[in-house]
């Protein structure tokens, strides 16, 4: 399994819905509305990195409400 945080920015007044609709997908273990330079902050897990990928572009990416995402692979070192 690869995990990552996806980074989210969204128009103003959206996180929490985004935050809400996210939660509902599969391979989502969080998602949070937060405060900084990112609104949602999600933990997501899929089988391997173009199933992730697929994740983010078709699914995530597709949200009323978001400009912008930022996926960040976990590593372990």
């Amino acid at each position: 399994m690869v995990q990552a945080y996806i980074l989210i920015q969204t128009e103003v007044g959206k996180a929490a819905a985004v935050a809400g609709e996210i939660k509902d997908f599969a391979g989502i273990i969080s998602a949070e509305d937060v405060t900084g330079p990112y609104d949602v902050i999600v933990r997501a897990e899929a089988e391997n990195v173009d199933q992730l990928g697929k994740m983010v572009v078709a699914k995530i990416q597709n949200i009323d409400g978001i400009t912008r995402t930022l996926t960040c692979p976990v590593v372990h070192l």
